[in-house]
């Protein structure tokens, strides 16, 4: 019997044919890596896969989704593919809108009722990205059980794909009228999230935790304290976008090169690998920003790993991070090392880490100096 504390889905408006899912099924090919930036026409390449997972505020409609599209889209990654065994519901402007956000469901239920392999099936993914549990929170399940049924879905995501790219979310805020204590459970569930996230996380087939609670507020993101509304699925993008462009940018096969080219191993006019960092804050709210620092390969040699020094401006801070290890000096100067994925840096390459800052209500344009220095394998 379905709890009556379960997310309705909006109400559904027609529902418009996937096209690019379909074409997409048409070209399909199982394996290959991910190469999300169109360089060059290879017919052999195939899109990257990507299933947004969860309930309605994933699904009824999900109108992040539309916003992450486009901006992914008109950002370069034009070789992606959203898939999942639902259509799009919407939202107002042109998108990819395949999915697998189902309203009502939890992840509880999915996981003990052995759901989710079967969509798998249908839509192999390459990278799923999961923000579920929110009908669990709403129905008082204790954060070990939802945990457990996160486990479980990883499992079958690594028995569909061992390559699995998997992005976590800690929950957007939840503050509906007939539950008073809904807010402090999420706080609680996203609490153990990144302690999770790291035993599960292995390098073949990487576990992303992105704080979408931060910044976050039921009373001007969501239009009933629990569903995002125009400004919510904004900030909900702007979370993911760093986070998933990280893994296509990992994904991207390099140039082998021929073996006369510079910085090939033993060529002694390679020179010492180098890189460069740039900084950029696509999302801004009171108190606190979303940066984003790109990492490039500036030289001719092979960079096997990166340190990264943010100084922000103005007394922010930096409270999170994807991508990569923080460590945080007294005065606010933080110390970014790879991930055990993006280290390894082909000429030319390059990769994106992201984070969350806060920052004091007087505080000007986000703005930091970051510095990049690159490691050879044996340093």
């Amino acid at each position: 019997m379905r709890s009556t504390h379960h997310l309705p889905p909006r109400n559904p408006s027609v529902r418009i044919i996937p096209v690019l899912g379909l074409l997409a099924a048409l070209l399909l090919a199982v394996g290959g890596p991910l190469a999300p930036r169109a360089t060059a026409a290879d017919p052999t390449a195939r899109a990257v896969r990507i299933m947004p997972l969860g309930d309605s505020i994933t699904g009824s409609p999900g109108c992040w989704r539309a916003v992450l599209w486009n901006r992914l889209r008109s950002t370069g990654y034009t070789d992606i593919d959203f898939v999942g065994t639902l259509g799009p519901q919407g939202c107002g402007q042109p998108h990819d809108g395949d999915n697998e956000g189902h309203g009502g469901e939890l992840v509880t239920n999915v996981a003990d009722q052995n759901l989710l392999p079967g969509r798998l099936a249908a839509t192999l993914p390459d990278i799923v990205v999961m923000h579920f549990g929110t009908n669990d929170v709403w129905s008082a399940i204790a954060p070990d059980r939802i945990l457990a049924a996160y486990s479980r879905l990883v499992e079958q995501m690594r028995a569909s794909n061992p390559d699995m790219k998997i992005v976590v979310a800690q929950l957007i805020p939840l503050n509906p009228g007939s539950c008073t204590a809904c807010a402090q459970r999420v706080v609680d569930l996203n609490a153990r999230i990144p302690d999770w996230a790291r035993t599960t996380s292995t390098d073949r087939s990487p576990v992303t935790v992105v704080d979408q609670w931060t910044g976050f507020s039921t009373a001007t993101d969501t239009y009933d304290g629990v569903h995002p509304n125009a400004s919510g699925d904004d900030k909900i993008a702007a979370r993911w976008y760093p986070a998933l462009t990280a893994l296509l940018d990992t994904g991207t096969p390099g140039d082998p090169g021929d073996p006369g080219d510079p910085g090939d191993p033993g060529d002694p006019g390679g020179g010492q690998p180098s890189c460069a960092a740039s900084f950029r804050a696509p999302s801004v709210w009171q108190g606190g920003y979303q940066g984003e620092v790109t990492v490039t390969n500036t030289s001719a040699s092979p960079v096997a790993g990166w340190t990264v020094t943010v100084a922000p401006a103005d007394g922010a801070r930096l409270s999170q991070i994807w991508g990569g290890t923080l460590t945080t000096t007294a005065d606010g100067t933080a110390t970014v090392t790879n991930a055990t994925w993006n280290g390894t840096l082909a000429p030319g390459a390059r990769t994106t880490f992201g984070f969350i800052a806060s920052a004091p209500a007087t505080a000007g344009t986000p703005a930091a100096t970051v510095t990049c220095t690159a490691h050879t394998a044996s340093s």
